[in-house]
C-alpha cells in the first residue's frame, strides 16, 4: 500500500499525519486500509449535521444521505458535491472496485457501488475512521 498524499495544497508530511491521526485512523486514510464491519464509530449515528474529512475537514457527505445499507460501514446515498471527491478504479483483493477519496488531501474514504436506494442508485460505503462529524446546532 501507498501513501495517497499527491495534492500538495493541502499535502501534509508523512510525520505530520501520524501525528495527527491515530494509527488506526492513519491505517484507514493514508494506506487506503479498512476498518472492520460493524466496528465504527459513525455507523450508528443518527443525529443531523455533515461529516468532513478526518485530514483536511472538506465537507464530503450529509446526514441526510446517510442510511443503513446493513454491510456494517457508514453508507450514504450521495455526496454533498462530487466535486469534493474523486474515483478511482481500485483493482486489489481479486475485485473491480471504485474507490473514493477526498479531492483536497487524497484521504482514502471508502468505495462506491451501483447497488444502492432507488434515490441515486449508488451506495457510498464508508470508513467511520475516515471521517469528522459536525453536529447540526
Amino acid at each position: 500500500m501507498t501513501d495517497c498524499n499527491n495534492n500538495k495544497e493541502n499535502a501534509r508530511t508523512d510525520e505530520e499525519y501520524r501525528n495527527l491521526l491515530t494509527s488506526d485512523e492513519y491505517s484507514v486514510c493514508r494506506l487506503q486500509g479498512t476498518e472492520a464491519p460493524f466496528s465504527g464509530p459513525l455507523l450508528k449515528n443518527k443525529e443531523t449535521g455533515v461529516y468532513h474529512c478526518k485530514c483536511c475537514q472538506a465537507v464530503l457527505f450529509s446526514s441526510e444521505s446517510k442510511y443503513d445499507s446493513g454491510c456494517g460501514w457508514p453508507s450514504f446515498d450521495a455526496a454533498i458535491d462530487n466535486k469534493s471527491i474523486k474515483f478511482i478504479e481500485d483493482v486489489s483483493h481479486g475485485m473491480v472496485r471504485t474507490e473514493v477519496r477526498c479531492i483536497a488531501c487524497d484521504c482514502h474514504l471508502g468505495h462506491v457501488f451501483p447497488d444502492g436506494p432507488p434515490t441515486t442508485g449508488e451506495r457510498f460505503c464508508v470508513n467511520s475512521l475516515s471521517l469528522t462529524f459536525i453536529k447540526k446546532e
